[in-house]
């Protein structure tokens, strides 16, 4: 249990713990070692080398094969990446030449010339029964030994492990900081706190655990210990009834509900008895997942249990056997009289559902003084109202006042989006200033004002991490909305995946906009060559594993936009495949080496998501003529086949668009509201780190900061974010 975790700790806060073993004479293999993470992108922090140097030669030894272990699946070079052209960047033919090469290939082998005939003459061919297309036809070790060596850059990345505490105490507090999240986590993340309550659920626990998810992750551990459960609602007994069944605590996929143990099964009732017995009115959250309750009620058998009888009132509910109104029935019928007034008297007791319904309640208003008396309400309990919630409609609002007719996008909790036009009146500026002012205050008011602040200037264009769910597992990956510098000549793509078992066919492409999102141009398999890029060929299936990549020299690339997206021409989804990951390199631009080197890649990101075609990013090239990059995090449901760029060019730019041009709140708009002339805000320019214990807020934890100080990163950005 011990060595599993450590990699989390790693992936997590970037820190090794302390590491054990006796004192010796290590400072030649910690050296080694500091040189063999450098060839990955990594280097050790001067105070764990210095630590390092203190122990023997064989615990350096240890704490490094299984820290370069980690820190090679964290960037993506666990696996071996081939190309299909040997020499690629080099040499890469054009397409129609390419082909013309296979068939001509085919037309010379007995075993494939009659087939290849016979479809020429009836003027269509199958690339795939080609025996030359789509399969390497060279070893991983020949594709090495005809490449370049990498040349070292200045700009390549270096990303440094700290030097942590002992395991246990960085592991509570991993598993605290957590289980509190203010935000919903990511599916992996979640598969994290998983792994980590089971460790810590009789140990220290958050104050509160806020996201019911967490919770029911929690709870599941601490049922496992015997420890009290942590309910309030019927729906948190339902989740962790999903989590013992090894199902989907989010409630966006059904569960197919084992059968417990009896000593489980008595809990459940137990818990959903005293939620009902405490506030009758619970029952009426039935409504909202009538059928798993139904499915759930067949697993647990109330009737077998009458010394439980509210419990068995849920399942009722559930049946329709037993009336509970529910609060949105309420709601809805003062909504359908067009009764305002009255939907707000009743929304005023769920502060967070008023303020999920504030732009439906300010479109329907019949006049300006209805208007004023929702954003009044709105006002009056937003002390009640989360932070992720608060800045959720501030976003929103601070969008509405754009025109009738734009794009809208909507995204699911799987990463799907899709587009369809606002029809919507926009919000008049005279309802949205107040309302989003008195946000502002709410939020000024719940942020700590530190006394000093140091941030990277990076980070300030960071989106706020409002929702896991809107980033995915993986290397410098940022929230969706984000904008990141691209510093660099030379951009490189890259995705690998794994099947589990059918063929699978996984396309990388590039689509190249123009300013008004129209096409210019594209790299595909179907296109090898465009105005600046080159594509590596098409690997059609992947039974150890395959890769593919695009190579742009950004000073010649055209137009505005460069979209990467990986399309599922066959076999299995993103979430069925063994493993697959996207990322993206930067390099100057004399650097050579293979077609993926670690220390240049800048993101690595899971392919974990609905639907067949993937868009991870958007690079823009600015007025100034440097690009950037705004994150997508999003899945287009696509064809269950067949999926190309040159098909799906006019739904991709339509997301797109919708996207680059919302604007989202960032770090920012957090450093705006809570420095004022009493705080000291310095940006981390390289100079110096202060000595005293400070706030810092950057990208990366730099060195030398006094251990007191308070850091956020991205491992941690949502820690921003206020309960």
């Amino acid at each position: 249990m011990v060595h599993s975790l450590e990699p989390l700790l790693v992936r997590h806060t970037h820190r090794l713990s302390s590491p054990k073993g006796t004192a010796g004479q290590g400072a030649a293999a910690a050296r080694q070692f500091d040189a063999a993470l450098t060839s990955v992108g990594f280097k050790l922090s001067a105070r764990l080398l210095e630590r390092l140097s203190g122990l023997s030669e064989a615990a350096v030894l240890h704490t490094a094969r299984r820290t370069l272990r980690t820190v090679g699946e964290m960037v993506g070079d666990h696996v071996q990446h081939n190309a299909y052209f040997i020499d690629f960047p080099a040499n890469v033919p054009d397409t129609e030449e390419f082909w013309t090469r296979c068939v001509v290939k085919a037309l010379a082998d007995d075993s494939s010339r009659e087939n290849v005939l016979g479809q020429l003459a009836h003027g269509v061919l199958n690339l795939l029964s080609l025996p030359t297309y789509g399969r390497y036809q060279h070893t991983y070790e020949e594709m090495l030994a005809a490449q370049d060596e990498l040349i070292e850059s200045a700009g390549d990345r270096v990303t440094v492990l700290h030097l942590g505490r002992d395991l246990d105490t960085e592991l509570a507090d991993l598993y605290l900081a957590l289980a509190g999240s203010t935000t919903p986590l990511g599916d992996e993340h979640l598969l994290d706190l998983r792994a980590l309550a089971e460790r810590c659920a009789l140990g220290p626990q958050p104050d509160t655990i806020p996201v019911r998810e967490n919770r029911a992750v929690v709870n599941e551990a601490r049922l496992a210990v015997g420890a009290d459960l942590l309910l309030d609602t019927v729906t948190d007994v339902l989740r962790l009834a999903c989590a013992l069944s090894g199902g989907d605590v989010t409630l966006r996929e059904p569960t197919r509900f084992r059968s417990l143990p009896r000593p489980v099964r008595r809990a459940l009732l137990a818990g959903l008895d005293a939620v009902v017995a405490a506030n009758p009115a619970k029952l009426a959250d039935v409504h909202a997942h009538r059928e798993p309750f139904k499915r759930l009620g067949e697993r647990l058998h109330p009737h077998e249990y009458p010394r439980w009888p509210h419990a068995a009132d849920v399942f009722a509910v559930a049946r329709g056997e037993r009336e509970a109104r529910s609060f949105d029935s309420r709601v809805e019928e003062r909504l359908d009289e067009f009764d305002v007034r009255g939907a707000v008297r009743i929304l005023e007791s769920a502060p967070g559902k008023l303020f999920r319904a504030l732009d439906l309640l300010l479109r329907i208003a019949a006049d300006q003084e209805e208007r004023d008396a929702v954003v009044a309400a709105a006002v009056r309990v937003a002390p009640d109202v989360s932070g992720r919630v608060l800045l959720s409609v501030r976003e929103h609002f601070h969008n509405r006042g754009r025109e009738t007719g734009e794009p809208r996008i909507f995204i699911n909790g799987r990463g799907r989006g899709w587009v369809a036009e606002d029809d919507r009146p926009p919000v008049p500026a005279a309802v949205r200033d107040p309302l989003i002012a008195a946000l502002d205050a709410e939020m000024r008011g719940r942020l700590p004002a530190p006394d000093r602040l140091l941030l990277d200037p990076e980070v300030l264009d960071v989106a706020l991490p409002l929702s896991g769910r809107a980033s995915a597992a993986g290397l410098g990956v940022l929230p969706r909305g984000s904008v990141s510098a691209v510093d660099g000549e030379q951009l490189r793509f890259f995705v690998y995946w794994r099947e589990s078992g059918q063929r699978t066919d996984y396309d990388l492409a590039a689509l190249l906009l123009n300013a008004d999102y129209s096409t210019d141009s594209w790299l595909s398999y179907t296109s090898l060559k465009a105005v600046g890029g080159e594509h590596s060929g098409d690997a059609t299936e992947a039974p150890k594993g395959a890769s593919e990549f695009i190579n742009l020299a950004l000073d010649r690339v055209r137009g505005t936009f460069i979209v990467p997206q990986v399309n599922i021409f066959a076999g299995e989804g993103f979430e069925e495949v063994e493993e697959s990951f996207f990322g993206f390199m930067l390099r100057d631009g004399e650097q050579k080496g293979r077609p993926f080197e670690p220390r240049t890649v800048r993101m690595k990101s899971e392919l974990r998501g609905q639907g067949r075609v993937a868009l991870p990013l958007v690079f823009r090239r600015d007025d100034d003529g440097r690009w950037s990059a705004k994150w997508l995090h999003l899945y287009l449901k696509g064809l269950s086949s067949d999926n190309r760029v040159e098909d799906n060019q006019i739904s991709v730019a339509k997301v797109v668009r919708a996207v680059v041009e919302r604007e989202q709140l960032t770090v920012r708009y957090l450093v705006d509201l809570v420095t004022g002339g009493d705080t000291v805000v310095r940006l981390l320019d390289g100079g110096p780190v202060p000595q005293e214990p400070v706030t810092y807020i950057g990208l990366e934890r730099p060195e030398g900061l006094h251990p007191d100080s308070r850091v956020i990163t991205l491992e941690n950005l949502r820690d921003l974010i206020p309960g």
